[in-house]
């Protein structure tokens, strides 16, 4: 048994990709990182043996701590963490034990450079709609929950790019885009090793919506009529940023644990 607080591969596999997934933190060794430099989805890589210096910067947050099986390295850091009055667990079996419950991975390579304050940086077209704001959604829960994202003028995005060292998206010519009929949520899933029948599901409803292509998903209509909406409702692209997290959080919801589930009016039963 673990001789501090754990958490399974199960429960956190039920928290990634949802605003309550506590903060996780990859602190394999260097080898055993090169060895298979992928991450569990969120993670912060970051060095065991320098938790002193960045333990502070997770102050009022709780964290699941990863090394390559769980032991000492984890049980160390999370340790410290706990010193430092942060909430901290050690996943059960570690990284190993993750990828072979077969989990979703991120590909490090896949992540764009980060700033200095090791945050990524993206640029893309401003009054987003419906990729515009799927993306960032999907970046931050799954790729860099401390992901930035610039909206600007269209003619503007390749400059703006260059200058703020930003990874543009969502705009034609570049890498994070439209690729034939897919959108840009499409490349995103698929390139980030995101394939999960929820995120799946979800790519169709937001291609369906993004593409004028309603007969996709029967969802795809109300998220394209939501989207809509909210652009009208802020005028600020941020707002409407953060209007939008909460309601890709429900359809992601709804992909993975609601699509059987129905609702009607209750009919009061005659009496006898």
């Amino acid at each position: 048994m673990p001789s501090s607080p754990s958490i399974t591969i199960e429960k956190l596999n039920r928290l990634v990709g949802t605003p309550k997934c506590p903060v996780v933190v990859d602190v394999r060794t260097d080898e055993d990182f090169a060895a298979d430099p992928r991450l569990i989805p969120g993670s912060l890589r970051r060095e065991h043996g320098s938790v002193a210096a960045w333990a502070t910067a997770l102050a009022g947050r709780s964290a699941v701590v990863v090394c390559e099986r769980g032991k000492k390295l984890s049980e160390g850091v999370a340790a410290w963490l706990r010193h430092e009055g942060i909430g901290a667990e050690v996943l059960d079996g570690g990284f190993r034990a993750w990828v072979d419950a077969g989990a979703l991975l991120v590909p490090v390579e896949r992540i764009p450079p980060r700033d200095a304050l090791g945050q990524t940086v993206w640029v893309t077209r401003a009054r987003p709609k419906i990729d515009r704001i799927a993306c960032p959604w999907l970046i931050r829960r799954f790729v860099d929950p401390a992901a930035v994202f610039l909206f600007v003028a269209p003619v503007e995005v390749e400059a703006v790019a260059e200058r703020f060292a930003a990874t543009p998206f969502d705009v034609e010519g570049v890498f994070w885009s439209h690729r034939g009929e897919r959108c840009s949520f499409d490349a995103m899933v698929e390139e980030f090793g995101l394939g999960s029948e929820a995120l799946l599901r979800l790519a169709t409803i937001v291609r369906g919506a993004d593409t004028g292509r309603p007969d996709l998903a029967p969802e795809a209509a109300g998220l394209l009529a939501v989207s809509l909406g909210l652009s009208r409702v802020h005028s600020d692209d941020l707002a409407q940023l953060e209007a939008g997290m909460v309601l890709y959080d429900a359809f992601y919801r709804w992909c993975r644990d609601a699509t059987d589930e129905t609702h009607n009016w209750p009919q009061r039963k005659a009496s006898s």
